[in-house]
């Protein structure tokens, strides 16, 4: 989730209290997103779903825009998907442990998410957290759910989307005229894109949210796992992920990038979503089981703990930059590498010295004030 669900009385959730492999795993998915996200700053908004895109760019931005496909496209927002499933229902389950009204307090946090979001998007329009706060209630409803019934669910609403990006790709001309912005095409987006965009976006969140309910209530992403199955799903889906990834970027090349396939193209990457999510959680709980208590574990635990602070602060830094130091600079994808891993060196730093001083992040804190309603959180 993007803030740990869970409080003490109605303070922050203590350190004994912590699922420690939570905080980590979603240290790593914070950092992960910017990968992403930071294209939409710096290069033209279709540059994000077409690769081949600025035609500028040199073979290395080619190449870092299909390493971004294969290994962090979708996978990363599937990841936070995947914990805030898992946190609605920690944090529903402290919430009755303590006597409170869980649904309605779950509700009235959600709303108060919704608000930050909508705030978030006056300054950048990537914003995910509206989105989520939508799914929250859906999620509300399952999560008494068995793990193989809603794991099943999720899985179901996945599968449906591929279905989708078939039917609205048999829409669109070879001239690609209804994609607009989307593939970097003159015109407006047609209704029936649109009805994609957003059919897309919801049912890759609802659905890993689903996920990770199951992943949750099975111990999954907690850490409970024997290092064996953990080894064993990585065997599975590690291969199964990278190939379906590689099978997308293949396509999309040996089409030239053609508006025919601009979502039908995007079918592998998404069926492979699930696969990488799922190694890397493995990947993150094996090695945290080994790196507890060093270094770089406590700092990606505490971009964890605080990472709705560190989500927000991506988009305040990126959007400065932009406007100021680098608003005339001219930037390929591989030199945004370089500006995503000082952002990440930052954030490591920040966050683990803030926590030093203080039980929870700024934006943390403010949320959890309000969903209390009472500053002494």
């Amino acid at each position: 989730m993007i803030a740990e669900a869970g409080a003490s009385v109605r303070g922050a959730t203590r350190s004994s209290e912590r699922i420690s492999n939570l905080d980590v795993v979603r240290g790593v998915a914070v950092l992960g997103i910017l990968t992403m996200n930071v294209v939409s700053f710096f290069l033209p908004i279709e540059a994000y779903s077409n690769i081949s895109l600025p035609a500028s760019q040199s073979a290395l931005d080619q190449i870092v825009g299909a390493v971004g496909v294969v290994f962090f496209d979708q996978k990363f927002m599937g990841l936070f998907s995947m914990l805030f499933g898992a946190g609605i229902v920690l944090f529903a389950e402290r919430a009755a442990a303590r006597g409170q009204r869980v649904i309605r307090l779950s509700l009235w946090r959600n709303l108060l998410l919704f608000l930050i979001g909508l705030a978030h998007a006056l300054v950048w329009d990537g914003d995910i957290l509206m989105l989520y706060a939508i799914c929250a209630p859906f999620v509300l409803l399952v999560r008494r759910w068995s793990p193989t019934a809603v794991f099943s669910l999720g899985v179901a609403i996945l599968l449906f989307i591929p279905l989708v990006s078939l039917l609205v790709q048999s829409t669109v001309p070879e001239s690609g005229a209804g994609l607009a912005e989307h593939w970097g095409v003159p015109g407006t987006m047609s209704d029936e894109v649109l009805l994609w965009v957003l059919l897309d976006a919801f049912g890759r969140a609802l659905g890993m949210m689903f996920i990770g309910v199951a992943a949750y209530r099975s111990g999954f992403i907690t850490g409970r796992w024997e290092p064996s199955r953990y080894r064993v799903a990585i065997a599975w889906n590690l291969p199964l992920g990278i190939g379906l990834g590689i099978v997308g970027v293949a396509w999309m090349a040996w089409h030239d990038y053609s508006a025919g396939v601009a979502l039908a193209g995007s079918i592998p990457k998404t069926l492979g979503t699930l696969p990488m999510v799922a190694a890397y959680v493995s990947l993150i709980s094996l090695w945290h089981r080994r790196a507890a208590g060093k270094p770089l574990d406590e700092r990606l635990a505490a971009v964890g703990r605080m990472a709705l602070t560190n989500y927000l602060s991506q988009t305040l830094i990126m959007t400065v930059l932009a406007a100021t130091l680098l608003a005339d600079a001219s930037l390929g994808r591989l030199a945004l590498v370089g500006l995503v891993v000082a952002v990440w060196l930052l954030q490591l730093w920040w966050s683990k010295a803030w926590l030093d001083r203080f039980r929870q992040g700024p934006a943390e804190w403010l949320w959890r004030a309000a969903t209390y309603r009472t500053l002494r959180v």
